[in-house]
């Protein structure tokens, strides 16, 4: 039986308090945001996963498919001997990495879920007797500690995610992880990359309405956990491209004048007929932008990977 530890650095009524906070400032700008961590509970993350699968929704495979191809390369240029995943969720995709690092000591999966951690530990397969797994629930965005583990260590921060923070987000959140890393460490990115308007709209916009499922459960949440009265049929689901800061947003439009009452929070919210909540920002991205904001963080950026298609990208960059 592989050892496994389970540390929480989050305190246990963090995940209320974050949520208190993030709906009563988001709600009272203009306009109106939340952030999209909140549409993860249970039954988000299912149809995050039946996402995933959908034929308009190019990046999970795309991703896939570069680590399956480059997960060796990604061994022999790491050397890890610790692989720390931010956000590892079921740490499906991890196991092309686990299976190629000849060396590998503890595996540290990072998440918000306490759930999600334990699963992904129970899962991995028995084969990997002497893998140590160090799991931490903790919010990868705020300050993190990492374990004292063996390195070098690889970080991984997948699927995309590094879009779904704004500019100055990324370079706090690259420049914080940089911190905590050693010279000689490795981070592996994936990154979507900016293509035509179409390909990537639909991918937020799916014709079987999935996607606009999983966009109202944020509505669904703040109901459940804040004794809200939003009606999830008030609000219309949009997808638009912004060519500007090359990002999709995804959007929840009022469809009519209305109020929602947020008991927990003592808020009255209206909203006009037609006025937006901005639930996702998810920025696509070039090489060259990629390297100049790894080194601006401290991390050299040593290999490119992409799909086929040059749909998606996975970065290896090295702490200097």
């Amino acid at each position: 039986m592989s050892p496994f530890l389970l540390t929480r650095t989050l305190p246990l009524d963090a995940t209320d308090a974050a949520l208190r906070a993030d709906v009563l400032d988001g709600l009272t700008r203009k306009p109106k945001s939340l952030p999209p961590k909140w549409f993860y509970d249970a039954h988000g993350s299912d149809l995050f996963e039946e996402i995933t699968r959908l034929e308009e929704y190019y990046p999970t495979r795309a991703e896939r498919e570069i680590l399956r191809a480059r997960a060796g390369d990604i061994a022999a240029a790491s050397g890890a001997r610790t692989l720390v995943e931010l956000g590892s969720g079921s740490s499906e995709k991890t196991r092309y990495l686990l299976d190629a690092l000849p060396d590998l000591h503890t595996y540290v999966p990072v998440d918000v879920s306490e759930s999600a951690l334990t699963n992904a530990a129970e899962a991995l397969p028995a084969e990997r007797p002497g893998l140590a797994v160090h799991a931490l629930i903790a919010d990868f965005t705020q300050t993190l500690e990492l374990p004292d583990t063996p390195g070098p260590r690889l970080v991984a921060f997948l699927g995309g995610t590094l879009g779904n923070l704004l500019p100055g987000e990324r370079a706090e959140f690259l420049r914080d992880l940089r911190a905590r890393l050693s010279p000689g460490d490795s981070l592996l990115l994936g990154t979507d990359l900016v293509k035509d308007e179409a390909t990537l709209v639909a991918a937020y916009d799916d014709a079987a309405g999935v996607t606009a499922a999983f966009n109202k459960n944020v509505l669904s949440v703040v109901d459940r956990e804040l004794g809200a009265d939003f009606e999830l049929d008030d609000f219309d689901h949009v997808a638009l491209w912004d060519a500007e800061h090359e990002w999709i947003e995804m959007r929840l439009r009022a469809r009519r004048a209305l109020t929602v009452k947020i008991p927990e929070l003592d808020l009255v919210v209206p909203f006009e007929a037609g006025e937006e909540l901005r639930t996702e920002i998810s920025a696509k991205f070039r090489e060259e932008g990629v390297r100049r904001e790894l080194a601006v963080a401290g991390l050299r950026l040593d290999e490119w990977w992409t799909d086929t298609a040059g749909r998606f990208a996975l970065s290896l960059s090295t702490a200097r």
